[in-house]
């Protein structure tokens, strides 16, 4: 897979899938997984510490949920189970990635789909996204910057963020740039940050 990312957006790399299982609320996942895709090969520590150290949302969450940068959509899939009146967008640039996430979330109710074909007008509830920290500091700046403002009055945000990846400077720059940032939890050398609304 040389010079090929996660984040591209057509993996040319053979799929070579595969099955990931994992516990999470006393429920047993197994997962469809390939290469080309972000943690293809297990579900990723950060994410696991995020779906872990998080119990929203509510199980009568009827509100939109936004999975950001979705991989094999292991946490689309778990917050449709967690609030199954809500939506789920599973939002990837990765086509192979959003295959699996249809596949993976058959019966759900989650939309997978690239960043153009979420309609202007949703809001969401809540965004969750163990955000693609390799793409480099200005495109995450920029995807943050594009979804974080889709917020509905009241929202949250939970990013989770490897602290030797810079998960304390990118609480520094979202609190820079207006944001209500709180630590909510860290573990294994992750950061987990709530981001809102400043007040006022």
């Amino acid at each position: 897979m040389t010079g090929e990312h996660y984040f591209t957006a057509v993996p040319g790399a053979p799929e070579r899938r595969r099955e990931i299982g994992f516990s999470i609320d006393g429920r047993e996942y197994r997962l469809a997984a390939a290469a080309g895709v972000f943690s293809g090969d297990r579900l990723d520590p950060g994410t696991a510490v995020l779906l872990r150290k998080v119990a929203q949302p509510a199980p009568d969450e009827a509100g939109t949920l936004l999975d950001l940068g979705c991989g094999y959509g292991p946490i689309a899939v778990v917050l449709a189970d967690r609030a199954p009146s809500a939506t789920v967008y599973a939002v990837d640039v990765n086509t192979r990635a959003l295959e699996l996430v249809r596949e993976n979330a058959a019966g759900r109710r989650v939309r997978a789909a690239r960043p153009d074909e979420v309609p202007e007008e949703v809001t969401f509830s809540q965004i969750w996204s163990n955000p693609p920290i390799r793409v480099g500091k200005a495109d995450l700046h920029d995807l943050l910057g594009r979804w974080l403002p889709r917020l509905a009055p009241g929202g949250v945000a939970w990013l989770v963020v490897a602290r030797h990846l810079g998960g304390d400077s990118l609480q520094r720059w979202l609190t820079d740039a207006g944001w209500s940032v709180a630590r909510h939890a860290s573990q294994k050398g992750y950061r987990i940050l709530r981001v809102g609304r400043e007040s006022g």
